[in-house]
């Protein structure tokens, strides 16, 4: 998929995830944390998103991913806000809390505080919730300043949906 991030790149990411939906007749919802709602953004900023996106939201603090996404405080106190865990009951949360059958969430550090030996500033983790019950996840970790952190992630976002979608 793109390499770039830019403003194109994402564009053309999104319409390849709204021709991807409309196909499988699919429904969206997003759950971001550290992209304050920038994968939303991306996909509505398409005409006709609202054949596909149902909605988007935003948990930046722990005390949000508990109560509009039902993250357990022992999973975000045992295993941190940016981990896959919590990442994973994001996408469960979302798709749950919603009329939407795929979600996307978005958990991280993009500075340019908020970094630890084992969680550096960049570290970002993903969940993908699918129909049949599926979540899947991942961590990258980003190179850049706070909006390329963030630009990266909204990218891995949207590809990670493409390349699940496309299976």
């Amino acid at each position: 998929m793109a390499t770039r991030h830019d403003d194109e790149a994402l564009s053309m990411l999104a319409a390849a995830l709204a021709a991807e939906m409309k196909m499988l007749g699919r429904r969206l919802v997003t759950a971001e944390s550290c992209t304050g709602g920038w994968i939303a953004k991306v996909c509505t900023d398409l005409p006709g998103s609202s054949e596909w996106f149902e909605r988007g939201l935003v948990s930046y603090s722990n005390e949000a991913k508990r109560e509009l996404l039902g993250v357990k405080a022992g999973n975000v106190q045992r295993f941190g806000a940016v981990s896959e865990e919590v990442a994973a009951a994001m996408a469960r949360g979302a798709v749950d809390n919603s009329r939407a059958d795929v979600a996307v969430s978005v958990s991280g550090i993009a500075g340019p505080g908020g970094g630890s030996p084992d969680k550096p500033v960049g570290t970002v983790c993903f969940g993908w919730a699918l129909p049949g019950d599926i979540v899947e996840t991942e961590i990258h970790r980003f190179t850049g300043d706070r909006d390329e952190v963030r630009r990266a992630s909204v990218a891995r976002a949207l590809e990670g949906l493409l390349e699940r979608l496309a299976v």
